[in-house]
């Protein structure tokens, strides 16, 4: 698609004024008008260059102490998030979200208002902050009980609350404010703890993620692990004590790999082998025979004829092997011999190869569970974030090896699938969120995320615009978009806030969200 300048819309007021005038006149005629001045400048519901300059030069004069300044640049901000709310009432979709990370930088007086009053600019009416990713939390340094590092470790800022700061300027730019905060995925410095190495996720081939993730960064956890379920509420509780309007989690999965290794076709590329797992794995057996050949088949890798023989042997007063949610197949005629070890073992493997892969599921949907409970115990909403694809079966008997069961996510929390497909239009996209509707039952809040920028191209991902049209056409039932990210749409701001001058800066990496 070629570049295309970004739609100039008039100010809500001048809006609300024409709306009245032709009201007075013809209210006939004032149907047809709105209407039209909905579809024409209402689009995204973006602010118009002289406004959004206008507001930026009223916060630099508020921050040089005009207090004259700072009264209209309040009041300003309260005119616009009404009119936002206006806007977004009569223009699909009614919640367009984008993603946004915050860095130490942002306790420098001006900048978090400079990024909000941006993300406002833009018809946003949601923001999703960055909360907990990459092993770092974004509490205060004096306030922060978790196992984890603040994010803003500033000399002199130590009681500095910045997820507290954003969730209140987001609200008094009519903004909802959710916290974004990675799940399975404990990051680097949760590794480096000697009493955390047993939390670790592990697969059969005794490796970690870190093992397998060239950047090292990635951390994921066992979430069978009562440690692991322990640090996080403690995490969970810390936020929610913020009162962000919701809180999405990211990272409902197990690592990610390339080539042949994003495939599991083996129990041991489950990441299933550290102690609570296996143990957990273990106790789903309901008999001896069950449990013997359940380890013999960890250890391994696979059953063989012999092992059924042995395991017939060491129980012979037990006529089946036993585990839970396994289909005994019915015994034959007395006229007819019993199945012989070596026809039962390829049906036996089988089921012990589904019932690990099943173990490896529920592990990620009760550790949701866990974390979204006092989230919804507080009456705000729940999220989760996947990619569409993460649940797919490949080949015969292979599956994703991310392992992400977005299809059985409970359709009391927002589905979040991030539909960053590239095929150089919009119909790959559109494949994807149809994909999930197919699969969501009724009353599921689905919120594609779409990856891009505003009025061009990028990476061969298609306009916003052109996205977020094609989804409409397709699935007019969606009523919730986000965008990532902020730092895609503002680069140069997002440079200057990472790398600013401080007299101390931790210097994040950030994470590509993009897989």
């Amino acid at each position: 698609m070629s570049n295309r300048p970004l739609k100039v819309v008039p100010t809500f007021t001048t809006l609300r004024r024409l709306i009245l005038a032709v009201f007075t006149s013809s209210l006939a005629s004032s149907h047809f008008c709105i209407r039209l001045a909905q579809a024409q400048t209402l689009a995204y519901c973006q602010l118009p260059v002289e406004v959004r300059q206008e507001k930026a030069n009223l916060l630099q004069a508020s921050l040089k102490g005009n207090q004259d300044a700072q009264n209209r640049y309040e009041a300003l901000l309260s005119e616009q998030a009404g009119e936002l709310q206006q806007c977004r009432s009569h223009t699909w979709p009614p919640t367009q979200a984008i993603w946004l990370r915050l860095y130490p930088c942002d306790i420098q007086p001006g900048f978090l208002d400079q990024v909000l009053d941006r993300i406002v600019n833009r018809g946003y009416n949601q923001v999703y902050i960055d909360t907990f990713s990459d092993g770092q939390v974004l509490l205060p340094a004096s306030d922060n009980p978790t196992v984890w590092p603040a994010v803003v470790r500033v000399p002199g800022a130590e009681n500095t609350d910045l997820l507290a700061q954003a969730i209140q300027k987001a609200h008094e730019r009519g903004l909802k404010a959710y916290a974004w905060m990675f799940l399975m995925n404990f990051g680097y410095s949760y590794s480096q703890r000697p009493d955390r190495q047993s939390v670790l996720a592990q697969n059969g081939k005794r490796k970690t993620s870190q093992d397998v993730i060239a950047d090292g960064s990635q951390v994921f956890v066992d979430p069978y692990n009562l440690q692991a379920k322990r640090d996080y509420h403690q995490l969970v509780q810390q936020v929610i004590q913020r009162h962000p309007d919701g809180v999405l989690f990211d990272y409902v999965r197990y690592p990610g790999q390339s080539g042949s290794d994003g495939v599991a076709t083996n129990v041991k590329d489950l990441w299933i082998y550290s102690d609570a797992a296996k143990q957990a794995l273990l106790q789903r057996a309901l008999n001896d025979k069950g449990r013997e050949l359940l380890q013999r088949f960890l250890t391994q890798g696979y059953i063989s004829v012999g092992d059924i023989e042995a395991v017939d042997q060491l129980y012979p007063q037990q006529q089946e092997p036993l585990w839970q949610g396994r289909v005994v197949p019915p015994l034959p005629p007395p006229t007819e011999p019993l199945p012989t070890p070596v026809q039962e073992q390829p049906l036996l493997q089988w089921q012990l190869w589904q019932l690990s892969v099943a173990h490896a599921l529920q592990g990620i949907l009760d550790f949701l569970a866990v974390a979204t409970l006092p989230v919804q115990q507080q009456g705000i909403p729940a999220g989760a974030i996947f990619f569409p694809e993460g649940n797919a079966a490949v080949g015969q008997g292979g599956y994703d090896s991310r392992l992400q069961p977005w299809d059985r996510f409970p359709s009391t929390i927002e589905w979040h699938p991030m539909s960053y497909a590239t095929c150089g239009d919009t119909s790959c996209i559109v494949a994807e969120v149809q994909r999930v509707l197919k699969y969501a039952p009724a009353g599921t809040q689905v919120s594609p995320v779409l990856a891009g920028v505003w009025g061009q191209a990028v990476d061969n991902r298609p306009s916003l615009e052109a996205q977020m049209q094609a989804i409409h056409q397709a699935a007019p039932q969606i009523q919730s978009v986000s965008h990532f990210a902020f730092s895609w749409q503002e680069p140069q701001l997002a440079n200057q806030r990472k790398f600013c001058q401080l007299q101390y800066v931790h210097r994040l990496q950030e994470s590509d969200h993009i897989p």
